[in-house]
């Protein structure tokens, strides 16, 4: 499971059994809540058996963390506490750039986008980690 975290929305991503593909899920608009936030993806990988969560962390294409990255791994560190699962963390470095351009390759209007970029993204990155070295042994 691959989450793209958001100030307003999260985007989740799943992948097959096998570990191969990586598909959209869904969007969650966030409460307000922390706590209600993560309860809302606990229930989701419980529900979807899911082995392992990946945050996609948001570094700058310097390779620094940011305070959008510090949050992360905040909420990452936080999500680990509440399930019995992995949470690891993955560059999601030009995500949603690839997400909007596969988009608009598809030519969904301006309001379709926006449901669907999150979701794509958490996708996107999620097929990354799947394709890597760290995807095929974990």
């Amino acid at each position: 499971m691959a989450i793209d975290w958001g100030e307003k929305r999260i985007g989740i991503a799943l992948s097959d059994e096998s570990r191969v593909i990586a598909s959209p899920f869904g969007v969650v608009r966030r409460c307000g809540s922390l706590d209600r936030d993560l309860e809302q993806i606990s229930s989701i990988a419980s529900q979807n058996n899911v082995s392992l969560v990946i945050f996609g962390l948001p570094v700058r294409l310097d390779g620094t963390h940011g305070p959008e990255a510090l949050g992360v791994l905040q909420v990452a560190d936080k999500l680990r506490q509440k399930v019995d699962i992995p949470v690891k963390t993955w560059d999601e470095r030009l995500s949603t750039t690839a997400a909007q351009r596969i988009l608009l390759d598809g030519d969904l209007s301006r309001s379709k986008r926006r449901g669907l970029v999150d979701k794509v993204a958490a996708a996107y990155f999620l097929q990354g980690y799947l394709d890597s070295p760290s995807g095929r042994t974990s």
